[in-house]
């Protein structure tokens, strides 16, 4: 190896008291046993790097003679599963022009023998608003680099997609809503694949928001009517505001949607979710305002309805779990993790559009004991928002605009069974420096899936381009 020619100069370098200038900061993170390589580059103008990774156990990478640290996907893999539920110290030397080798700090990655879901699937899109630009719907390999297109707009031109989710992190359920003239919702259930237009008379628009229930039988959805407000000032730069939204909840074997009078008032309900037992709906509420005059007075509370599956009914009232209008916020993507414990959200001013909210942060319900805490381990200066959980329960993945303040990005982190939560690590990339510089798409909707989404993409298309939609019916309003 190179490692083995340059030793002589790296013997000698210069001891740093600080750690070394990388990116990502991978300094003190805790990462899944089946991540890929966190490959890293210098921030400063140093010429040449050479890196030592040592494991706790045993095994020992080195990688060198290069201006960013790149490790062999084997070599890699082999020293996380020696050390899993240890750790690994990484060494980084770095030659300056000036000042000839330096040695800095080493850092600590610890490796959590807990793996993540293998795949996320993600929406890549550039931050514009008035018009669709080129976007689509990605599915990438977390223990490598790869990346596959699940579905692109470049098959549907002028069309927007957006909102997809899956049964409980199984790729074989899916829910994918499509906007524009060829607009539709694409239901997958195995390998059956229809496409349904899903306004009915009775409802105020289409189905939008989903999730599945735990047993694949229904997908609830909200429907809302909303429009953009656009600001003067750089730091609020969009708005998408709710002029009516309610709750309903689809049941595919019959093409039924249900709904109940608790969740279609003139208040405005969005963003549901089911618990894992599927018997509690948990979605955001907010008392009406006027619009768009009284926009910033829009504060959603975190509320739960029973739901019986059997029956196909709801509980016959609302409980208000988080009254974040009381403390002046608002509440979004209410998303249960898989073992019951908590509720995950994302707390901001006002309003559910959070994505452009410089103040939205993470916060954490605990279902056992109603104790609510800002996940303070994740959070930053910038939006946090969207987020979802590995199907074990451990892992997590949030959007953030921590970078560069414009473009959202996916980080990771776990929770342990204390409630411990480690330091968030950004998704890892090749040359990660020059490939988060040079792209201009932002991640949105990160969800993890166990493996990837199979489906025959002509078919899709041919069906998207027909024009053929089937019909869904709309039952009466009924409680238990």
């Amino acid at each position: 190896m190179a490692w083995t020619g340059c030793k002589k100069g790296v013997a000698n370098a210069d001891l740093s008291d600080t750690l070394p200038p990388v990116f990502p900061d991978y300094s003190g993170v805790t990462i899944p046993v089946n991540i890929t390589p966190l490959d890293f580059q210098m921030t400063d103008n140093a010429t040449k790097m050479f890196v030592k990774v040592e494991g706790a156990r045993s095994g020992l990478l080195e990688t060198g003679n290069r201006k960013s640290a790149a490790f062999k996907l084997t070599r890699w893999k082999k020293i996380l599963e020696e050390n899993a539920g240890d750790s690994l110290s990484v060494t980084v030397y770095a030659k300056y022009k000036d000042k000839g080798w330096i040695q800095y700090l080493p850092f600590t990655l610890y490796v959590n023998p807990v793996p993540v879901n293998r795949y996320l699937v993600y929406r890549l899109i550039a931050p514009g608003y008035e018009v669709y630009s080129k976007m689509g719907i990605y599915q990438r390999d977390l223990s490598s680099f790869k990346e596959i297109p699940l579905l692109e707009n470049t098959l549907i031109p002028g069309n927007c997609m957006n909102c997809h989710s899956f049964t409980g992190n199984n790729p074989d359920n899916m829910s994918l809503h499509i906007r524009g003239e060829l607009g539709g919702t694409i239901l997958k259930q195995g390998e059956d694949i229809e496409i349904l237009n899903t306004k009915t008379k009775e409802t105020i628009g289409n189905c939008v928001y989903p999730y599945w229930h735990p047993t694949g039988d229904y997908v609830v959805y909200s429907v809302n009517k909303t429009i953009q407000v656009f600001h003067a000032i750089q730091d609020e730069r969009v708005e998408v505001i709710d002029l009516a939204s309610d709750i309903v909840v689809y049941h595919p074997e019959s093409k039924k949607v249900i709904t109940s009078e608790l969740l279609e008032t003139n208040d405005f309900e969005t963003f549901p979710s089911f618990s894992p037992d599927g018997k509690t709906l948990y979605f955001s509420s907010s008392a009406f305002q006027k619009i768009p005059e009284d926009y910033k007075e829009i504060r959603y509370n975190l509320c739960a309805i029973a739901f019986d599956p059997e029956t196909m009914t709801f509980g016959d009232h609302v409980d208000t779990l988080v009254n974040a209008a009381a403390m002046g916020k608002s509440i979004s993507y209410a998303r249960p993790s898989p073992d019951g414990k908590y509720i995950m959200f994302t707390l901001s001013d006002y309003g559910n559009f959070s994505i452009w909210h410089k103040e939205a942060d993470l916060w954490l319900y605990n279902l056992k004991d109603g104790s609510l805490r800002e996940m303070k381990e994740v959070n930053s200066d910038d939006v946090e928002s969207y987020h979802s959980w590995s199907s074990e329960g451990t892992w997590f993945v949030f959007s953030s605009r921590r970078l560069d303040g414009l473009y959202t990005r996916p980080f990771f982190a776990c929770i342990n069974e204390e409630g411990k939560i480690s330091k968030p690590f950004l998704l890892p990339q090749k040359r990660p420096l020059e490939f988060y510089n040079m792209s201009f798409f932002s991640y949105n909707v990160p969800e993890f899936v166990t493996g990837l989404v199979d489906w025959d993409l002509k078919k899709v298309e041919k069906m998207l381009t027909g024009g053929k939609r089937d019909s869904i019916e709309y039952l009466n309003i009924q409680n238990n």
